[in-house]
């Protein structure tokens, strides 16, 4: 399997009452689609996987694959704390049709190198799914995956792949560096998509990828074609908008932008509260830069 392109980590859709909302999901999954996205990665960090109970992540991986209806790969994400853990979701997302899983680091412990290794290597072995390791420090404690690790993980056949939201480029390159050619390195920084395309990077899974689904699209596109000056000029676009999703606690910003943008789906889970009033102004600017708002 060839992992590339953008792939979002598709916020999920609540109804008023904090309760999934299926039937927005799926046109929120057609939006992004019809917006030239290549992937859907449903139940990633952007997605609150960690305020879903596994009855729920299961009606939300059911409802994406079903929808998508091959349109796309479907990614789902698996990670949780206990490897055992991860092992159940896993093979419940196989069993839903997913064409691979993206996983975590454990997040709240703070695990050996060693033991982050023995974690993927049991996961990778129990399920027949492609799997994308996930490199994200800064959510997960200061937990990171060593380029050693990544080099050792990228020997097994069905460990196909790493999102790196270090947001460290050295960091990237050098999982670029020590890694086969099957093995595709997206980035989750997304201020650093063309950079990193620039050194062999396969994509990109990008939480403003929810908001600008086109804009992040031509970003890979234009690359692809060699455009590399079309390629730039549609990041340096995204940038300001990416840094906006600072304002508020994760993915508030995201719920934000989209409602200012009359594509709402919704609040995120308590006690994730949303964007301030006194914040939209700075919000609006960046979606203007972006030119998805006049």
């Amino acid at each position: 399997m060839h992992i590339h392109g953008i792939i979002p980590p598709v916020a999920t859709p609540m109804q008023a009452n904090e309760d999934l909302d299926l039937p927005r999901l799926k046109w929120f999954i057609d939006h992004l689609i019809t917006n030239g996205v290549h992937g859907i990665f449903v139940l990633g960090t952007n997605s609150e996987f960690y305020a879903l109970d596994e009855r729920e992540k299961q009606e939300v991986i059911a409802t994406a694959v079903a929808h998508v209806n091959k349109r796309v790969p479907v990614y789902a994400g698996t990670g949780a704390e206990t490897t055992r853990e991860v092992v159940r979701l896993t093979k419940m997302a196989e069993r839903e049709g997913v064409d691979g899983v993206s996983i975590i680091t454990p997040y709240f412990i703070s695990p050996t190198q060693q033991e982050i290794y023995e974690h993927y290597r049991r996961i990778a072995e129990q399920t027949r799914l492609p799997v994308i390791l996930y490199n994200n420090p800064g959510t997960c404690g200061g937990v990171k995956i060593d380029v050693d690790t990544v080099a050792r993980l990228a020997e097994m056949p069905n460990i196909l792949g790493i999102k790196d939201s270090s947001g460290d480029l050295q960091n990237t390159l050098e999982y670029l560096r020590v890694v086969p050619s099957r093995f595709s390195v997206l980035m989750g920084r997304d201020t650093l998509i063309f950079s990193a395309l620039m050194f062999g990077a396969r994509g990109a899974v990008p939480a403003t990828g929810n908001i600008a689904p086109a804009l992040l699209a031509e970003i890979y596109n234009a690359f692809q074609r060699g455009d590399l000056e079309a390629s730039k000029a549609a990041q340096l676009r995204l940038n300001p908008l990416r840094l906006a999703l600072g304002l508020c606690t994760q993915p508030g910003a995201v719920k934000a932008a989209l409602h200012l943008m009359g594509l709402s789906i919704g609040p995120c889970r308590s006690p994730v509260a949303g964007l301030a009033v006194e914040k939209q102004a700075t919000m609006r600017a960046a979606l203007q830069a972006a030119g998805l708002l006049v």
